[in-house]
C-alpha cells in the first residue's frame, strides 16, 4: 500500500497529476483550467492533498472565508471534496486524508470543518455517511433537501447564507452556474452548450469567477448549480440523459 501523500504547491502544481481525469499525454482543457484555478487559490490557504500516484485519491479544502460557496461562519474549514476511486477504495486512504484535514484544522486553531451534504446521498458530493462516523452533524438545511454538515471543535456552527436557500431565480431558461474548480466542468459545459445549440434550447451558462459571486449565489453550490423554469434543480454535473429529463419538466 502506497502511503506517500503530496500537498500541491505553486512549485509543484505544473507537474503534479490532479486526480479525477487521468490523462497520460495530451493536456486536458478541464485539468488545465483546474490547475489555473488552484494557482489562484493556494495563497489563500487552499489545500489539495493527493496520493503520490496517478490515481483518484485526494482531499480538497480551504478556509471557509475564502471558499467559493454561499456558506458563512467564523473560523471554519470548508471541505470541498474527499475522493477515493477504483482499486484504491477500502484501503484506508479516505481515513488518512480526512484525519489529516481534521488535524490540520485543529493545529491552525480553527473552530471546525464543514461540508455540503444532502438528506439522500447525491453524486458529486463526498460521502456524508463516512463523515458522520467522525462526528459530522447536520447544522443547517434547505427546503430542497440539501444539508450543511459540520464537525465543531468549540460549539459554534456555520450556516448557509440566506441567498443560498432561495432556490429560485427570475430567469426561466436553463441556467447553469459553474466555476473551474472541477476538471469535469469544462467538458460538461461544452456538452450542454452543444446540445442547446443543436436543439434550439435557450440557456444561460454563467461562470462564477470571483469569491463574491460565489457567496451571493441563489443556491447551494460546490462548483456547480442548475436552474430550470426559475427553480433550482441540482448540484450534480449533467450527462445528456439527465439534461433531457430536466428540460422535460
Amino acid at each position: 500500500m502506497n502511503t506517500e501523500f503530496i500537498n500541491v504547491t505553486k512549485e509543484n502544481l505544473a507537474d503534479e497529476h490532479l486526480c479525477c481525469i487521468i490523462r497520460s499525454k495530451k493536456p486536458h482543457p478541464g485539468v488545465e483550467a483546474k490547475r489555473q484555478w488552484l494557482s489562484d487559490r493556494l495563497d489563500e490557504g487552499h489545500v489539495f492533498r493527493k496520493l503520490n500516484a496517478k490515481a483518484v485519491v485526494f482531499i480538497e479544502y480551504s478556509p471557509l472565508e475564502t471558499a467559493w460557496v454561499p456558506i458563512i461562519g467564523d473560523n471554519y474549514i470548508y471541505l470541498y471534496c474527499l475522493w477515493t476511486s477504483g482499486s484504491y477504495k477500502g484501503k484506508g486512504y479516505g481515513k488518512s486524508l480526512l484525519e489529516y484535514c481534521l488535524a490540520d484544522a485543529r493545529q491552525k486553531g480553527r473552530s471546525g470543518v464543514c461540508m455540503l451534504g444532502a438528506k439522500k446521498q447525491k453524486s458529486w458530493l463526498s460521502d456524508q455517511a463516512f463523515a458522520k462516523k467522525y462526528g459530522f452533524e447536520v447544522v443547517d438545511e434547505t427546503d430542497n433537501g440539501y444539508e450543511l454538515l459540520a464537525l465543531s471543535f468549540d460549539g459554534t456552527a456555520p450556516k448557509f447564507a440566506e441567498n443560498a436557500k432561495t432556490g429560485k431565480i427570475e430567469n426561466q431558461e436553463l441556467t447553469v452556474y459553474y466555476d473551474m474548480q472541477c476538471p469535469y466542468v469544462c467538458q460538461n459545459i461544452g456538452m450542454i452548450r452543444q446540445y442547446c445549440d443543436e436543439n434550439d434550447v435557450p440557456a444561460s451558462l454563467i461562470q462564477v469567477d470571483t469569491l463574491q459571486k460565489a457567496k451571493d449565489l441563489p443556491c447551494v453550490f460546490n462548483n456547480w448549480g442548475v436552474f430550470y423554469k426559475g427553480e433550482f434543480q441540482t448540484v450534480n454535473l449533467l450527462d445528456a440523459a439527465y439534461l433531457k429529463r430536466i428540460l422535460k419538466k
